[in-house]
This record gives C-alpha cells, sequence and structure tokens, in this order.
C-alpha cells in the first residue's frame, strides 16, 4: 500500500523541527485543494502519514512549511521580512503503490529536499 510521508530537520539546531506547521494540498491545474494542516511532532515528522491508501492517487501536490514562523517560536530573531517564509514544494506522485517521503533540511538561510525512502 501506497503512502506519502514527510520529515523535517532543523539544521540550524541540529535536530528535528519539533512543531513546525505543514499543510499539504492536492493541485487541479492552478487550484489548489487543502487535504491537511499538522504540526510535525518532537521528532519532527507527522504522526502519521499525510496519505495512504485510497486517499493517495497519482497526481500533483504541494507541501507548504512555516520555516519562519517555526524559527521564530525557537527564539530567532530575523528580518521584516523573512529570506524564507515559507517553503513551498510541488512534487508529483505517479505510482500511488509506491512509498513517497518528502524530507525537507532548512535553516532560516536555506533548504534541501529529495526523495526519500
Amino acid at each position: 500500500m501506497g503512502k506519502l510521508t514527510t520529515h523535517v530537520l532543523d539544521t540550524m539546531h541540529g535536530g528535528p523541527a519539533a512543531g513546525m506547521a505543514v499543510r499539504l494540498y492536492r493541485r487541479h491545474g492552478e487550484a489548489l485543494e487543502p487535504m491537511r494542516s499538522l504540526q510535525l511532532n518532537d521528532d519532527g515528522r507527522a504522526d502519521a502519514p499525510l496519505l495512504e491508501g485510497d486517499t493517495l492517487s497519482p497526481g500533483t501536490y504541494r507541501l507548504v512549511f512555516g520555516v519562519a514562523a517555526y524559527f521564530r517560536a525557537r527564539g530567532v530573531t530575523l528580518p521584516q521580512p523573512a529570506f524564507l517564509d515559507e517553503v513551498v514544494l510541488d512534487f508529483g506522485i505517479a505510482d500511488a503503490t509506491q512509498h513517497y517521503h518528502v524530507p525537507l533540511l532548512a535553516s532560516p538561510w536555506a533548504y534541501s529536499t529529495y526523495r526519500g525512502s
């Protein structure tokens, strides 16, 4: 059974991004369908897959990570506006039987992602 998961690591502090807000959307052309909003747990992960089984289908999705709000909540002084406010990742799911893991490594100044396992 396929699933979609995420994990965020705070590269400024060297640990999981506990409490970061994440929103998931499904794209329909230019329109976005809200699917989930959550806060990451103490390990920087969602408590359960974002999508799995019948809720996971081929298509284009968007994850939005509240990077600036997270770092401000950790006491980091950021300029106004912050260099990175929200990190937006658009990605595709071609095969709903596979596991799609979308990790994010983030600091107030940079981020990277990849398809994890």
